[in-house]
């Protein structure tokens, strides 16, 4: 058996990322069969049994993930062409009324707060931003299958057999798309339930069978639910609560 990366064994475990995993290995923090490792780089069997201690899982807990109602003319991630960041949304005056968890702001929830996934400048709906790396690599990671589910309206005439190739058939980039949840809500308005997110892909998958997306909304994560949270309004991820 080959041995691999301590970092990589510890994000690929779900236990953080990797980068967290170097700042605690290099902080004493991670045990391998119960002896601390401090070497970066350390290569150990996938068999071993990886352990953090006290200090970490007290950090970890610290972490905050907060859910914003992003609305149209934000960007995601980082200002681009003149436009703003949704992460500008998350100060006091737009914390929900609403929010239930047990949480006070801090403008240390504001480091290292990094969006989980992308929402289009254009469409609105459930953020989520994370200082947690575990959450981060849930959402986005390579192996992710956590649905995201988007309520689209849509105008044009959709082409025969459009709903079936929208559920599993199409092509984007020259590779097929994974199969989808596809369905119609009213006369114009389409349920998406997605396991990936490529650029922009609901609207490409639109084009491709005729129709133009006029209006894109995220309503869940996983189960995760947008709710009645207002736009350009924020809230914190509850204790109880898992994507």
């Amino acid at each position: 058996m080959e041995k691999v990366r301590l970092s990589k064994l510890m994000s690929e475990q779900g236990l953080c990322s990797r980068r967290e995993a170097d700042s605690y290995i290099e902080r004493g923090w991670v045990m391998v069969d119960g002896q601390p490792v401090t070497e970066l780089g350390t290569k150990i069997l996938p068999t071993q049994k990886i352990t953090l201690n006290k200090a970490a899982q007290s950090q970890q807990s610290q972490r905050v993930t907060i859910l914003l109602h992003k609305p149209i003319g934000y960007v995601s991630g980082q200002a681009e062409q003149g436009y703003k960041p949704a992460s500008v949304l998350v100060v006091p005056d737009n914390h929900y009324s609403g929010d239930t968890s047990a949480i006070r702001f801090s403008p240390r929830h504001l480091q290292g707060l990094a969006p989980a996934g992308r929402l289009d400048i254009d469409s609105q709906g459930l953020l989520v931003l994370t200082q947690d790396g575990r959450i981060a690599k849930l959402l986005i990671g390579d192996e992710s299958t956590i649905e995201k589910e988007y309520l689209v309206r849509v105008s044009g005439k959709l082409s025969e057999n459009g709903l079936a190739l929208l559920n599993h058939g199409l092509s984007l980039d020259g590779k097929p798309l994974k199969p989808a949840k596809v369905s119609w809500q009213n006369q114009d308005q389409l349920r998406f339930v997605l396991r990936e997110g490529k650029k922009r892909q609901i609207r490409r998958m639109c084009e491709l069978v005729g129709l133009r997306v006029v209006g894109l909304k995220r309503v869940r994560i996983g189960r995760v639910m947008l709710g009645d949270l207002p736009p350009g309004q924020w809230r914190y991820l509850r204790e109880n609560e898992r994507f």
